[in-house]
């Protein structure tokens, strides 16, 4: 059935060049690489220096650094990320000029609508690990699939790309019903965890999101190990179910085992009939879940049992996903995205079962609102590690009220130290890391440059 078509996408079809403001986040980026793909003349702005706006120069799209009213002059739209202010002086100015001006999510949802199968992957957990997983095992089993995903695959060195094979597997994100612009065809749900509560104000509201989500596809793949997905999806039929624990399950994972470094193996079975023996390289019992989750998905999606156990033994993993970046003075130098209780959580039991010596996390915590609604769960995962360095609140999008300081969660934290700036982070880590330790940055800002400055000093 042919999807239809709205007014953004009446006017993104026909546009030729197209401005867009936050060009280097990570939702922006991919869909940058698609549309530059599919011929659209493209100019980009952002207000900082990262790897990914370098990645956007080597595309041949010219970056402007800073937001200036004249950037989107000749622009026949503007797109916009969430995280931009109506403020903004380009903003401001393609509203001067009459230029039309579309805030990201709608922009994604026209590009979904340009493919007869996608694939959106939701879930307040986990997104961009199992849409990379599944776009390496459509990859590898040779099904030219497009992709939209919130970190970099190294098997494309990027986020995104166009395909040609009318399938797309896109990570859908569920901030300020984001995800209910998009067209899915598959909805995959991971979990459901209580998150962006400044907007959904209560754990109902966010299930009935997820619900309104599943409810705009042909069928559902569920996490069948979470109660709140099974809440969520309790009133459909059209489901396929996986779990790591329920042998009933449509897709389950039986003998689990975990070798070196935490990765694990198992066995997967369609209902009672096995199909194959998956070898996970990446560490942690959430990885489990995760790789059967997208060997699901990439099956019903007609790829085949090998391409599946090819792409997840190679997979090592999406950007910013537990990514090992280097070694310094015989200390592993790691990052990870984490920015959540549950994922700080899951991350750092990981970490503990690897082999290290100690585990030093560096936590950056993101938004005023999330650090104070879970600040004692913070305190208590970030206990986990043996020395937990803690840095300054990210706003971001909010504004500073005053009433919460990473101090606070310092204090309420186990074997932590609270360091001002990432030139403090640097220079205790530099003096305090031992052979064999494992530093690993955590949150979904820019502590990442942390570990890059550990490196290079």
């Amino acid at each position: 059935m042919k999807k239809q078509k709205t007014k953004t996408d009446l006017l993104l079809q026909s546009a030729k060049k197209i401005h867009m403001i936050g060009i280097g986040g990570s939702g922006m980026y991919p869909i940058a690489e698609i549309f530059h793909a599919q011929g659209y003349t493209l100019t980009g702005s952002d207000n900082n220096e990262t790897d990914t706006l370098k990645k956007v120069r080597e595309l041949g799209i010219p970056v402007v650094l800073g937001h200036f009213s004249d950037n989107v002059n000749g622009a026949d739209a503007v797109i916009y990320s969430a995280a931009i202010q109506k403020d903004n002086p380009e903003l401001v100015s393609a509203e001067k000029q009459g230029i039309p001006t579309i805030e990201r999510s709608f922009a994604l949802g026209f590009l979904t609508r340009n493919y007869s199968n996608v694939i959106g992957v939701c879930g307040t957990h986990g997104k961009t690990t199992v849409s990379s997983m599944i776009t390496q095992i459509l990859l590898t089993a040779k099904i030219d699939a497009g992709a939209v995903i919130g970190g970099r695959l190294p098997l494309i060195d990027g986020n995104g790309r166009a395909g040609d094979s009318g399938i797309m597997i896109c990570e859908a994100c569920e901030y300020v019903d984001t995800f209910l612009k998009l067209s899915p065809d598959t909805v995959v749900i991971l979990n459901i965890d209580e998150d962006h509560m400044e907007y959904f104000k209560t754990l109902e509201n966010l299930i009935s999101s997820f619900t309104k989500f599943a409810g705009m596809a042909k069928q559902i793949i569920v996490n069948a190990d979470d109660e709140n997905s099974l809440k969520a999806v309790e009133n459909f039929d059209n489901i396929i179910y996986y779990s790591t624990k329920n042998k009933k399950a449509d897709y389950n994972a039986r003998n689990i085992e975990y070798r070196s470094k935490n990765a694990g193996e198992f066995d997967l079975y369609k209902k009672d009939d096995y199909i194959c023996r998956i070898h996970v390289t990446v560490p942690g019992e959430h990885n489990i879940s995760n790789a059967l989750c997208a060997a699901a998905a990439a099956l019903n999606a007609d790829a085949g049992k090998n391409a599946v156990i090819t792409a997840l033994r190679e997979f090592k993993g999406a950007g910013r996903r537990f990514e090992i970046l280097g070694q310094i003075n015989g200390a592993t130098v790691a990052d990870d995205y984490a920015h959540h209780p549950k994922e700080i959580e899951v991350t750092l039991n990981a970490a503990k079962k690897m082999g290290y010596n100690r585990v030093i996390a560096v936590f950056q915590p993101f938004t005023y609102s999330r650090t104070k609604l879970h600040l004692d769960e913070f305190a208590r995962v970030l206990s986990i590690a043996d020395t937990a360095v803690i840095t300054e609140i990210m706003g971001s999008r909010e504004i500073n009220t005053g009433d919460i300081h990473a101090k606070d969660l310092c204090e309420k934290t186990d074997n932590s130290i609270y360091c001002e700036t990432f030139e403090d982070i640097e220079k205790y880590v530099k003096n305090n890391a031992k052979e064999n330790d494992l530093i690993i940055t955590l949150g979904c800002g820019d502590i990442y440059k942390t570990a890059k400055m550990i490196l290079e000093q």
